[in-house]
């Protein structure tokens, strides 16, 4: 994770006055850090071949899987779809949380969130390809990875206008005691949880501004995680259904599905995603 991407992050937390958005810092600092020991782990072929002789396998490398049974490759791979939907989840949580941070904002948010992700999709699509015995620097698979990472860029840019009305509402609520027309009509988010947390009060009470304010960061921790998680989630089951044809495609000399040689994304004019 390259320093340019963490200093504007550790400036803001410096920066920041109000001690109660510090922990917000702090943690997405601490999880720039957690996914360069997590990308390294899962970009490590013996890493897997640690895994397949806990499993009883005798192997001397990762290749040698490929003369294993389908099934055998699978279960290498037992929960870690669940663990990295997870993970994106939690990622996509301390990016939320950040984007609502005066000082770094939405820039070092998103520059960070893109980043991570296209990491984790790059290592996960690793590790997959190495658990069913398949390098993960051949051309073939570069390519293929060089897809899922794209697509997962394309996701999440569509997570930035929401995220951006998000903190620009909670900016605007801030300080804020009485609502107004205007109030209401710049920013529909904060009318939207007034009218949802009045349907969810006492009948003839009244939301306040500062309790809209409280619950606003959480639409942008929501949105993000959400986001994320089903972002690692697609790239993760997309990686292993690649290698599960190629595999059986190898084994049993069959040539693989035109669905997965060529990327429907691509244009068709250039070639170019």
């Amino acid at each position: 994770m390259p320093e340019g991407v963490k200093e504007p992050i550790r400036r803001a937390g410096g920066a920041l006055a109000d001690a109660a958005l510090r922990p917000a810092v702090a943690g997405a600092t601490a999880l720039l850090d957690l996914v360069n020991d997590a990308a390294l782990e899962l970009n490590d072929p013996k890493s897997v071949e640690k895994i397949a002789r806990k499993r009883g396998l005798e192997i001397d490398s990762f290749t040698e899987l490929r003369e294993q049974d389908l099934k055998v490759c699978d279960r290498l791979l037992t929960r870690n779809t669940m663990k990295w939907r997870t993970a994106g989840a939690f990622e996509g949580g301390a990016m939320g949380a950040l984007a609502m941070v005066p000082v770094a904002g939405i820039p070092a948010a998103m520059t960070a969130d893109i980043l991570v992700i296209q990491v984790l999709s790059a290592s996960i699509a690793t590790r997959i390809a190495y658990s069913y015995g398949y390098d993960a620097k051949d051309p073939d698979e570069q390519l293929f990875i060089q897809r899922l990472v794209h697509r997962s860029f394309m996701a999440q840019a569509a997570k930035a206008e929401p995220l951006h009305k998000t903190a620009q509402a909670a900016q605007a609520l801030k300080g804020r005691v009485n609502w107004s027309a205007k109030l209401r009509n710049d920013h529909q988010l904060a009318a939207a949880l007034e009218k949802l947390m009045q349907h969810l009060s006492p009948a003839g009470s009244r939301v306040s501004v500062k309790s809209v304010a409280k619950v606003v960061p959480f639409v942008g921790v929501l949105v993000s995680a959400g986001l994320n998680s089903a972002v690692l989630g697609r790239v993760a089951s997309e990686a292993q259904r690649y290698c599960q044809t190629r595999f059986l495609c190898d084994k049993y000399g069959l040539p693989l599905p035109a669905a997965l040689a060529t990327d429907p994304d691509d244009n068709p004019e250039d070639g170019t995603p």
